[in-house]
């Protein structure tokens, strides 16, 4: 819209507020702040909020649905993810009955780096936004894989690549091969949205996720420091993938998976870290530090070998949380029929609640605590890119 036009319509809604139109041209506003044209009808996407309740909805509903605390799919482009899954009946995959390779990863885990995972985080909230719709969160998305790209570059090993989508931030893939495609992945979601007024606010994102996408970023870096990994040794592939469009309703995740599902790729383990680096309600409250296991809606095999993985490698405890129905991007790999699991940073109640906010900032978070959950994923995916599956 023109400059002139919208200055009319701003202009309008002063005018209004005299007269009992101000509800119906702060509408307006809204959709002209969103990108939209206020004369054209709203484009409406179809959302799985339960596995048997679906409904159509604008953006704006999307938002006001994730402001009262619903998650949801939105599975307009994808709506047969997991149909294939569901007719194959995929096999139990089974983990190892507890970790092997101590003596390897120990020593590795002194290498991670918070100063580091800092530097990297300070740098990834310095955008606006990365609403995966903005062209802020395009630019996020080309600095995060040039971080990518460079950490491979240095160790000499790996391939990342962009996995493209039509809304201009693209998901991210780093790939380690090892001596099969039975392949172990590893995820954060790299966008960030301010649920209010999303194409205009600032959403730092320093917690959710920009401290799940730092953290992986340093576990995959210390990761390639290991000979075995660098030359391709591991029995198995191990790959780190940064999604787009998590805030949307798992767009980039669900990309993903669907391609994966559709094409047979053999996963054998996905985890998520999203949100990493929150403590304050916790220590408020008088409990102690500890890494957040959810228990629905995930592999319980899995999430049993996370534990001892937070046991064996973690200098903290882990506790029992629940987030409901697709809460993040694991549960696309859940739906495509592989297995999944979800760590956060605390029990979900005291988690961030300053995120898809404007302070949602990096003077908030603790990198000590990240460096547990980095630790965290070290491990698991050095166990895990060893392990012989059946």
């Amino acid at each position: 819209m023109k400059v002139s036009s919208a200055v009319a319509v701003l202009t309008a809604a002063s005018v209004s507020q005299a007269v009992g139109f101000a509800p119906i041209v702060q509408q307006v506003v809204n959709q002209i702040a969103s990108g939209q044209n206020p004369l054209q009808p709203a484009e409406r996407f179809l959302i799985e909020l339960s596995p048997d309740e679906t409904q159509w909805v604008t953006e704006e509903e999307k938002w006001a649905l994730r402001r009262q605390g619903k998650q949801f799919f939105d599975i307009t482009n994808t709506p047969d993810l997991g149909i294939i899954s569901t007719a194959s009946k995929k096999t139990t995959v089974k983990y190892p009955s507890k970790p092997a390779y101590n003596s390897t990863i120990d020593p590795l885990l002194a290498h991670l780096d918070k100063k580091l995972m800092r530097k990297h985080l300070e740098t990834f909230t310095s955008f606006h936004t990365r609403y995966y719709k903005s062209d802020y969160g395009k630019q996020s998305s080309q600095w995060l894989f040039d971080q990518v790209n460079t950490t491979l570059a240095d160790a000499g090993a790996g391939i990342v690549q962009f996995f493209e989508h039509p809304w201009g931030q693209n998901s991210i893939i780093a790939t380690l091969p090892g001596k099969s495609e039975k392949t172990v992945v590893i995820g954060a979601h790299q966008d960030s949205i301010n649920l209010f007024l999303p194409s205009i606010l600032a959403a730092p994102g320093a917690d959710d996720d920009g401290s799940g996408t730092v953290t992986i970023l340093e576990a995959l870096r210390v990761l390639l420091q290991d000979p075995d990994i660098l030359h391709g040794k591991a029995e198995n592939t191990v790959e780190f993938h940064w999604y787009s469009a998590e805030e949307g309703g798992l767009l980039g995740s669900q990309a993903i998976f669907s391609a994966y599902e559709k094409t047979g790729r053999d996963v054998k383990a996905m985890l998520q870290q999203d949100m990493t680096g929150y403590t304050h309600a916790t220590l408020a409250a008088g409990e102690p530090e500890s890494v957040g296991v959810i228990t629905d809606f995930v592999d319980p095999g899995l999430t049993t070998f996370i534990k001892k993985i937070v046991d064996q490698y973690c200098e903290i405890p882990w506790l029992e949380t629940k987030c409901g129905y697709a809460c993040s991007d694991h549960a696309s790999a859940s739906k495509a029929g592989y297995p999944s699991a979800f760590v956060i940073e605390s029990d979900f109640k005291y988690s961030d609640k300053k995120i898809h906010t404007t302070e949602d900032k990096v003077e908030f978070l603790d990198f000590g605590h990240m460096v547990q959950h980095a630790r965290l994923t070290l491990g698991l995916a050095y166990e895990l890119a060893f392990a012989k599956f059946d």
